[in-house]
């Protein structure tokens, strides 16, 4: 028995029945070892899902900070976050209860905010920014992960590739077709946009909107500042 032990049982438990299924009871059951044995290494299952979390993050350092390329290294940093999320089934909803102010996490968030800052971002903006970023990979990837379930729950299996959804796509598409034009005119020019095969797509368009207004806050090098601003 070790802590490594105890996550990785846990990891076991949580990609088969999934997060409402975890529970304390059920990794001792995989691990072959009583409940009481648990607490040896673990000391609640809110410490074990913080371990869980934290140990996506292992092996993943963020780069120094380097105001030419800041917004090719959050996309960097969304990118692999989305993918760290989706190695494990309902990681993204554990990810959104849980504040990475550990210390094994802050290094992640005080390097994130450093490639705001020194990309020249205002502080106010550099603050938010990073539970904006945050925020969108949790709740992009928690669509995912219900869209995987749904899948399985349907015979798909595991695969994230949603076998129903061409055919809900194309439902929903002749929905919008056939809605008054005089009412809905943007709804019907935009429906074939709006509904699309691809999650990466849709991920890095999502992103890019993100990251383009937030460069909208850079100063302008061309305007001198004004005293009173």
């Amino acid at each position: 028995m070790s802590r490594e032990r105890v996550v990785e049982a846990a990891f076991t438990v949580l990609d088969r029945q999934g997060l409402d299924g975890l529970s304390m009871r059920r990794v001792a059951a995989e691990l072959g070892v009583t409940v009481s044995a648990l607490y040896a290494h673990v000391s609640s299952k809110e410490d074990l899902l913080e371990l869980m979390y934290t140990r996506l993050f292992d092996g993943f350092e963020m780069p120094p900070p380097d105001p030419q390329r800041w917004q090719e290294q959050v996309r960097t940093y969304a990118r692999a976050g989305r993918q760290r999320l989706l190695t494990h089934r309902d990681m993204a909803r554990i990810s959104m209860a849980h504040v990475p102010f550990t210390a094994e996490l802050l290094p992640h968030v005080e390097g994130l905010l450093a490639i705001f800052r020194t990309a020249g971002l205002p502080d106010r903006i550099a603050a938010e920014a990073g539970d904006l970023i945050s925020t969108y990979i949790d709740g992009f990837a928690l669509e995912e992960g219900m869209w995987q379930d749904r899948a399985a729950r349907h015979g798909g299996g595991s695969s994230l590739a949603r076998p129903d959804w061409r055919e809900m796509a194309d439902e929903m598409q002749a929905y919008f077709a056939s809605l008054p034009e005089a009412d809905y005119p943007h709804l019907r020019a935009l429906a074939g946009m709006m509904v699309t095969d691809s999650a990466d797509e849709r991920f890095d368009i999502g992103l890019e909107i993100i990251l383009r207004g937030l460069a909208s806050y850079l100063p302008d090098p061309r305007r001198r500042p004004d005293p009173e601003d």
